[in-house]
C-alpha cells in the first residue's frame, strides 16, 4: 500500500471551521509551511537491513520513476501525481521503500528485517541474496548510481567499544576500517568505505535494544546522507581537474596579450581580437562550470553539517568516520574551490585588459581627433582670411559702381546746365561712398550672425 507524508506521527491536527481570524494567507504559505513534514524521518526497528541507491535524476522524469515503482509488489495503481510531493513511502511484505526526489539526484531507501545469517557474529555476510525486492529492480532504476550502499542496524553491547569494535571488522571480513561513537555513545557506526564487486559499500551500526525506531532512523538518514552528499560534493573534482588546462594555457595567453599591449608590437584591432577569443573561452568555461561548483560548495556544507550532527566519540586505534571522511574530502574541496577562484580572477584580469587595451584605442582616436581638428581650424582660419579678402574687394568694387553712377548722374546734371564740375564733385564723394559701403556691411553681417545665434538658442 502507499502511505502518504503525513503519517500520525506528523499529520497536522484535522482543521475545523473557525471564523476567519487573519489575514489572506500569502501565496505558497501552507507549502512552505509544511516543507518540514515533507520528509518525515523513518522508523526502523532493530535487527535491520537498509538497501539504499542515490541516482543522477537529470533528464529522469516523475513519470519515469513513477512506472518504474509501479513495478514493485502491489503497487500496480501508482499513479505520477502521488509523486508530486517528491516523497513518497510504500509497503510490500515485511519491506518499506522510500522515494524522495532532490534536485540532482532521487534516492531509494529498501527498508527490512535483517537476514539471520547477517548478525553481529557473522564474517562477510551476504546481504543481497534476502533483499525483498529483485536485484533485477534494483538495476532497472532509471538514473546513473551516484551512492549505493548496504547499512546493517544491528542490537549489540557498547559497553566495552572495542570488543564492538572488533566484532565489527570481523563482520567486514578483516582489513582497515574507519569507526566512531555517535550521539555521545548511544550506537557504533563502523565503515570501510570501500566499493564491493556489487557497486555497494557497506555500514554497520550497533545500538543497545533499547534504541527506539525513531533514533534508529536518524542514526540510518544522517550516515545514508553524509555519504550522499559528499558524493555529490566530489562531483566538482573532475571538472576542476578538466579545467586546469585550459586555464593555464588561458593565463598564458592573456600574459602574451599584456605583453604585447606594453611592448606595442601589434597593432590594436589584432590584439582585440585575440582578446575578445580568449575572454569567449573564459565566459564559456564559466557558464560551463560555474553552477557545478556553487552546488560543490553546497554539498561541502551539508556533509560538514551531517558530520556535526553525529557528535562522534573516538574509539581508540581507529579514525572517526568524520576525521576520515575530512582528511580524504577537504582537499578535492580545497580544488575546486582554488580552481573556481582561479576562473574568476582569470576573467577579472582579461577584464582589465580589455580596459587597459580600450584605454590606448581611445587615447589614439583622442590624438587622431586633435589631429583633425587642428586641421579643420587651420582650414577655417585661411577660410576666415579669404572671406575678409574678398569682403575687401566687394566693398572695392561696390564703391566703383556707386561712384561710377555717381559720375554718370553729375556729367547730366552738367549737361542739363548745372554749374558744376563732374569729376571734382565725384571725387570728393569717394571717401564717403567707401564708409558707407564698408559701413553698410558690417550691419549686414552683425544682423546675420545675430540671426545665428538665436536659431542656436532655440536648439
Amino acid at each position: 500500500m502507499t502511505e502518504h507524508p503525513n503519517t500520525a506521527a506528523t499529520r497536522p491536527p484535522r482543521a475545523t471551521a473557525v471564523p476567519a481570524a487573519l489575514p489572506p494567507d500569502a501565496p505558497e504559505r501552507r507549502a512552505l509551511h509544511d516543507e518540514v513534514h515533507a520528509r518525515p524521518p523513518a522508523r526502523i526497528r532493530l535487527p535491520a537491513l537498509v538497501v539504499y541507491v542515490a541516482v543522477l535524476n537529470e533528464g529522469i522524469t516523475r513519470e519515469d520513476e513513477c512506472s518504474h515503482l509501479r513495478r514493485l509488489p502491489g503497487q500496480d495503481g501508482l499513479r505520477p501525481d502521488d509523486l508530486q510531493a517528491s516523497f513518497l513511502r510504500l509497503r510490500f511484505g515485511e519491506a518499506t521503500l522510500k522515494w524522495e526526489r532532490h534536485t540532482e539526484f532521487t534516492r531509494y531507501s529498501i527498508v527490512q528485517p535483517l537476514p539471520p545469517h547477517a548478525g553481529l557474529g557473522a564474517e562477510d555476510p551476504p546481504l543481497l541474496d534476502s533483499l525483498e525486492v529483485d536485484p533485477a529492480w534494483l538495476a532497472a532504476i532509471p538514473g546513473r548510481t551516484v551512492a549505493a550502499i548496504k547499512l546493517a542496524m544491528v542490537h549489540g553491547d557498547l559497553a566495552d567499544p572495542q570488543a564492538a569494535l572488533a566484532q565489527g571488522q570481523r563482520w567486514f571480513g578483516g582489513g582497515g576500517i574507519v569507526a566512531s561513537l555517535m550521539g555521545g555513545g548511544h550506537s557504533c557506526a563502523i565503515t570501510d568505505f570501500r566499493l564491493r564487486d556489487s557497486g555497494f559499500e557497506r555500514l554497520l551500526v550497533i545500538a543497545p535494544p533499547q534504541t527506539s525506531v525513531t533514533r534508529a532512523g536518524r542514526i540510518s538518514a544522517r550516515l545514508l546522507e553524509l555519504e550522499t552528499y559528499r558524493m555529490m560534493a566530489l562531483r566538482g573534482l573532475p571538472a576542476a581537474k578538466s579545467l586546469t588546462p585550459v586555464l593555464g594555457g588561458a593565463e598564458t595567453a592573456l600574459a602574451g596579450i599584456t605583453s604585447r599591449i606594453e611592448a606595442k608590437q601589434d597593432d590594436d584591432e589584432a590584439l582585440l581580437d585575440r582578446l575578445v577569443g580568449l575572454a569567449a573561452q573564459v565566459e564559456r568555461a564559466t557558464a560551463e562550470h560555474a553552477y557545478r561548483f556553487a552546488a560543490t560548495a553546497a554539498y561541502a556544507a551539508i556533509v560538514e553539517e551531517r558530520i556535526g550532527e553525529l557528535r562522534e566519540r573516538p574509539i581508540p586505534g581507529t579514525q572517526t568516520i568524520g576525521e576520515f571522511m575530512r582528511r580524504r574530502l577537504s582537499p578535492a574541496i580545497a580544488t575546486v574551490a582554488a580552481t573556481e577562484k582561479r576562473l574568476g580572477s582569470l576573467a577579472q584580469r582579461v577584464e582589465r585588459c580589455g580596459g587597459l587595451l580600450r584605454t590606448r584605442v581611445d587615447i589614439a582616436t583622442e590624438a587622431q581627433n586633435s589631429q583633425l581638428l587642428e586641421k579643420l581650424t587651420r582650414g577655417q582660419a585661411m577660410q576666415l582670411r579669404l572671406q575678409s579678402t574678398v569682403e575687401g574687394l566687394s566693398i572695392a568694387a561696390i564703391s566703383y559702381y556707386v561712384i561710377s553712377l555717381l559720375l554718370y548722374g553729375a556729367k547730366s546734371a552738367k549737361a542739363a546746365g548745372l554749374p558744376l564740375n563732374p569729376e571734382l564733385a565725384v571725387g570728393l564723394l569717394i571717401p564717403l561712398v567707401l564708409w558707407v559701403t564698408w559701413r553698410t556691411t558690417r550691419r549686414l553681417h552683425h544682423r546675420l550672425e545675430a540671426m545665428e545665434r538665436g536659431a542656436e538658442g532655440a536648439r
